[in-house]
């Protein structure tokens, strides 16, 4: 059975699972009219899987920014796996890869793309470089988790950016939830305490913190972060329950610098991958999973409210390479049908 075919049995009959999918497959149409070009110009160029088409292969990958360590995994993977399919036909690999693609993303922890909620308030920490599209990240959050009949609170903690807080009160009134926040320049940590403390007293279930995306100076950042984090458990144990870093797909390599920088800082529990239907070099996503072990929770595939999706390994890489393999598809019916 075709890797489309799982996918489409997968969520048969789910409206909502199959417009997610359709989502995934616009949002990546960037990267996948680059990349899927390529992989039909090798499949023409080379009838037979040889070890020049490896090679040619290998150089596709890498261009659309999957990542070094990434590659030399997924080609010591695909020889093996031709190998014991015994697949010969350039057209059938395709499928193989894009098996091989999910395989190395999930590693085992699929689980770890969920959001980690709690049983009382959940407190999700933002970090992110000014540019990203932390803020607007923060919102369509905050959009999700209200209608899934969650209750949202935001807390405008980078008070150094100017017109940050404003643009988060704006986001605020959009979607219909209550911002906490102070003058411009407060002590982040302060917001913070207020925000908590008031989030409790109101019953919340989810309060999302947006924080200063300094990078100048790296200690001012982690002591920072630090404080911050230690108003929040003080507050509530165990929070916050999530650090998610924003990052913006359309960087390149440059966003893999950002997340170990981030890293190296504070313990980031997943990433938003913003922009991802801007780039040309959506490879970023194993990348940054496969090096820094960090799970991508939720990856932007548009400008409205509900393009921010979460994260899904097998309608990500089906986006990847949605025409090839819904022509696969069609191949495997039509010889069916014989």
């Amino acid at each position: 059975m075709s890797f489309f075919k799982k996918l489409k049995d997968k969520f048969a009959g789910n409206a909502e699972e199959e417009q997610s999918t359709e989502k995934y497959k616009e949002g990546l149409e960037k990267t996948r009219t680059g990349f899927t070009s390529k992989i039909n110009d090798l499949v023409a160029k080379y009838r037979k899987v040889d070890e020049d088409f490896f090679e040619e292969l290998e150089e596709v990958l890498l261009q659309a920014d999957v990542g070094f360590e990434t590659v030399i995994e997924l080609m010591d993977d695909l020889r093996y796996e031709v190998q014991r399919k015994n697949v010969r036909d350039t057209s059938n690999v395709q499928s193989v890869i894009s098996e091989k693609l999910v395989e190395i993303y999930q590693a085992g922890d699929a689980e770890l793309n969920e959001i980690n909620f709690a049983d009382g308030l959940t407190v999700i920490l933002m970090v992110g470089v000014n540019g990203v599209g932390k803020t607007t990240t923060i919102g369509k959050l905050a959009h999700r988790f209200k209608n899934e009949g969650k209750s949202v609170m935001l807390a405008a903690g980078d008070t150094f950016r100017a017109g940050a807080i404003e643009q988060l009160d704006v986001w605020g009134q959009r979607v219909g939830v209550d911002v906490i926040k102070q003058a411009a320049g407060s002590d982040p940590a302060a917001v913070m305490y207020d925000a908590v403390r008031s989030a409790k007293s109101r019953g919340v279930d989810v309060l999302i913190c947006d924080t200063a995306g300094r990078l100048q100076n790296k200690v001012n950042l982690m002591n920072e972060l630090q404080k911050v984090h230690r108003v929040i458990s003080r507050e509530v144990p165990g929070a916050p329950h999530e650090v998610l870093l924003a990052l913006d797909a359309t960087t390149g390599q440059n966003a893999m610098i950002q997340a170990q920088t981030f890293k190296d800082v504070t313990e980031v529990t997943g990433i938003v991958l913003t922009k991802l239907d801007g780039t040309a070099k959506g490879g970023i996503v194993l990348a940054i999973r496969n090096k820094l072990k960090i799970p991508v929770k939720f990856v932007g595939l548009g400008e409205k409210l509900d393009d921010l999706q979460p994260f899904d390994p097998q309608k990500y890489v089906y986006g990847l390479f949605a025409e090839g393999l819904d022509k696969e598809e069609q191949l495997e019916e039509g010889s069916a049908d014989k």
